[in-house]
């Protein structure tokens, strides 16, 4: 957002306390193991340079349709910031944005160093937030992780690889699948237990030749006319280009439904589309198989009924689907891996929770972000980015589509302040 801005000759200041300053949470990762989801080809973060990051990635000696390193993509996205720091346009604050009020027309945002900065307009691209908490672990200790990107986590990793100790991972998704390859990789050799409501895990990408439709020929409005179009389609062409055709028209066919089916979307047929639509690199999916395959990983679908610590590591009843009765394993750790929060209403972001609480922002209409316009204005010379508008775009977590999405908002933002 800021590089987009910076382009347009619009001043910045860029808020980031995080230590992981354009890069992330994905991409400040060290482990060689975690690739990016996305073909190289695809994974350009300036819009009209489709091709941009596979350039570069070719220049190291990379393959443009294969999957990179998040470590180096996390490098190339802090290349294009420092870049265009250097030009003057951008001002890093190295603090944590914990409010924001009125300030005439414009905005105070409020740091946690004490000090405050006057802007004339506020863009919120905060990310994904932290998963929601477990009620079944609220009462245990240091063996229960609760963010499992933080150095609490790191160091759990360590301490199961030294033990050999047991390691239970609530949730089956993407995140699952990064926290099983840094056992991995840390030489981890005991058992891993990987547990959610479906026990549904992130397919994997396969060579496969695009099978492009038209707009017109996808069903709109209805979940089910939509499930029965693409279970059709994956019988001609395969699940994998079925699924990737509805790519270009994610937006139209969101926004085609109304509330009802939106949230009949939520409750039954996302986890599906996740693990089908964001899919892991062909290389990641083998690791996955060959743990699993060995014996050391073992999926399930289940709910968590208990857990307590112990002298001999943190003891977890559990039920399967389907089973009748619980059982119980003994770990040495549990991580909370179920996914960023999906209840904009009970955000603990200190600047979220501000705006939230003042009215300056209100949740959309589903609760999973903000309410936002169709130029992603969420107030008065205020915008928000990313996975803060899933509500009325719901496919924009990925570089693909933020890429295009800052510099829609950087063209509003020029248009607004007139600058």
């Amino acid at each position: 957002m800021a590089v987009q801005l910076a382009r347009r000759g619009i001043r910045s200041q860029l808020i980031d306390g995080s230590g992981r300053l354009g890069r992330g949470v994905a991409y400040s990762t060290n482990e060689p193991a975690h690739l990016l989801n996305v073909p190289a080809e695809r994974m350009s973060a300036l819009a009209g340079e489709p091709d941009h990051f596979a350039r570069i990635f070719e220049a190291e000696g990379g393959d443009r349709r294969g999957f990179a390193e998040r470590r180096l993509f996390g490098r190339y996205l802090r290349g294009i910031l420092d870049e265009a720091v250097e030009k003057g346009c951008i001002k890093i604050i190295e603090a944590t944005a914990v409010g924001a009020s009125r300030q005439g027309d414009g905005w105070q945002v409020h740091l946690n160093n004490r000090s405050s900065l006057e802007t004339k307009g506020l863009v919120l691209a905060a990310g994904n937030q932290e998963p929601a908490a477990l009620g079944e672990f609220e009462q245990v200790g240091d063996r229960f992780v609760r963010d499992p990107w933080d150095a609490t986590a790191r160091a759990a990793v360590e301490d199961l690889a030294n033990t050999g100790a047991a390691a239970l991972i609530v949730g089956t998704g993407l995140t699952m699948v990064d926290l099983v390859l840094s056992l991995e990789a840390a030489g981890h050799q005991g058992r891993i237990v990987a547990l959610s409501r479906r026990g549904l895990a992130p397919r994997s990408h396969a060579n496969t030749e695009p099978a492009p439709v038209d707009q017109s020929d996808i069903p709109q409005g209805s979940v089910i006319g939509l499930l029965r179009w693409l279970r059709r389609r994956s019988a001609e062409v395969g699940w994998r280009p079925a699924v990737d055709s509805l790519r270009p028209f994610s937006h139209v066919l969101w926004q085609g439904f109304d509330v009802d089916q939106q949230r009949r979307f939520l409750r039954h047929a996302r986890p599906y589309w996740d693990v089908h639509r964001h899919r892991i690199a062909p290389e990641v999916g083998q690791t996955v198989a060959r743990l699993i395959g060995g014996g050391r990983l073992e999926i399930l679908a289940g709910r968590i009924s208990t857990a307590r610590e112990t002298d001999r590591g943190l003891e977890v009843g559990y039920r399967k689907r389907a089973a009748e009765a619980d059982q119980s394993m003994t770990f040495g750790y549990a991580f909370n891996c179920t996914g960023p929060l999906h209840t904009m209403s009970r955000s603990r972001d200190p600047m979220l929770r501000s705006l939230l609480d003042a009215g300056e922002v209100a949740p959309d209409h589903l609760n999973i972000g903000l309410s936002v316009d169709e130029n992603c204005r969420a107030g008065e010379h205020l915008w928000a980015m990313g996975p803060l508008t899933k509500g009325r775009y719901w496919e924009i977590i990925a570089v693909p589509d933020i890429r295009e999405q800052a510099a829609a908002v950087a063209d509003d933002i020029k248009r607004e302040l007139g600058e």
